[in-house]
């Protein structure tokens, strides 16, 4: 759920947005990383179930992309953000959401 809902934020906050307008809004630049944040992190939390559940993800990238963030934020481009929040995250935004359904359903038709 942390990853659906943190792509939810970040459509909110980029709503109407194009690059040029991300580009001039700090503000939405800042909530949007660490909106990617918390989305590695929870990345991390999931383990060897994401690449079990969804193994046309790239986990590891999603995973990395938080380090980036932490550590290598004075050389990260803006660009390579916006084409994470552009490109990257419907992909993972309808897997993990079809997943999490599929997972939810399965858990009501064989409960523990």
């Amino acid at each position: 759920m942390d990853i659906i809902e943190n792509i939810e934020m970040i459509r909110e906050y980029t709503n109407g947005m194009d690059f040029p307008a991300f580009l001039a809004d700090r503000k939405t630049r800042d909530a949007t990383e660490r909106c990617l944040q918390r989305i590695s992190e929870a990345a991390k939390k999931l383990g060897d179930l994401a690449e079990a559940e969804m193994p046309d993800l790239d986990w590891r990238g999603i995973r990395d992309i938080g380090n980036v963030l932490r550590h290598a934020y004075d050389r990260l481009e803006p660009k390579a953000i916006w084409a994470i929040v552009t490109t990257l995250l419907d992909p993972l935004f309808l897997s993990t959401k079809a997943t999490l359904a599929r997972l939810e359903a399965t858990e009501q038709t064989h409960p523990r």
